[in-house]
């Protein structure tokens, strides 16, 4: 008989120090930085008036996907000035996914809340920050009290609104993207735990063997899957907060 053991979660997603504070999904935080900064500073150095080639034209496209198609579509033409940071965001965040694919590293550095808990708190103050900048205390007036809505409802409202964008925003943006990159770690860790437990059987049943072919099958999908899950996770995150700035910039009169 066969006897399948699925190891603790807790082993899973949490790793011991390589050295006193810092542990692989640290390591995979500080890659992911410094890379995204490597890569920006080769571009930047490369001759401006020659056609871009190798890493000037990777950053190059990550500053027109970033333009065209978040901050003209949220913000429009006067939050290009917002483009440095949002592309920060966006290349960080995808670093600290790919990750889960890696051998060796297998573990997206967001599969773990601190690191989308912190980017959210950032992305919080400086929504926060700008909208009191660009509005003063009619930004918090303007949400406890919003103007287009009948008197009577108004303190429902505020309240709703108040909670929404000072306290739930930060936490809703930093759990969506911890949630669906530790699914998909579940998922891939699943299916290889099956694979392997299938292939390499205590029990030397050849008969299993076969069996794992469907798991592995899976295994390889959701792998592939889990490029495109990591791409667009880093977008969901620069869109909204390209669109909570803009919110914050030019609240809903």
């Amino acid at each position: 008989m066969l006897a399948l053991t699925f190891p603790p979660i807790n082993e899973l997603i949490r790793w011991r120090d390589i050295f006193p504070g810092l542990n692989k999904v640290g390591l995979i935080a500080l890659i992911a930085a410094v890379l995204g900064i490597i890569i920006f500073m080769t571009a930047g150095t490369k001759d401006p008036l020659k056609a871009p080639s190798g890493v000037r034209n990777l950053a190059e496209s990550g500053v027109t996907f970033i333009e065209n198609d978040i901050v003209m579509q949220t913000m429009g033409r006067d939050g290009l000035a917002w483009t440095p940071f949002l592309l920060s965001i966006f290349i960080f965040v995808y670093l600290c996914n790919v990750p889960g694919i890696i051998p060796f590293f297998q573990m997206p550095a967001t599969a773990r809340m601190a690191i989308p808990l912190f980017l959210a708190l950032v992305v919080w103050v400086i929504y926060n920050v700008v909208g009191f900048k660009h509005n003063g205390l009619g930004y918090i007036g303007g949400m406890v009290w919003p103007k287009g809505v009948p008197v009577f409802m108004r303190p429902l409202v505020g309240v709703i609104e108040f909670l929404s964008n000072i306290i739930l925003r930060p936490f809703s943006l930093a759990v969506r993207l911890f949630a669906n990159m530790l699914a998909g770690h579940m998922l891939l860790i699943t299916f290889a735990f099956l694979t392997n437990a299938l292939v390499f059987a205590e029990t030397k049943k050849l008969f299993l063997i076969p069996l794992s072919i469907l798991p592995f099958f899976m295994l390889v999908f959701l792998t592939a899957f889990e490029v495109l899950v990591g791409l667009l996770q880093a977008y969901i995150f620069t869109i909204l907060t390209a669109v909570y700035i803009d919110a914050a910039r030019h609240p809903v009169h």
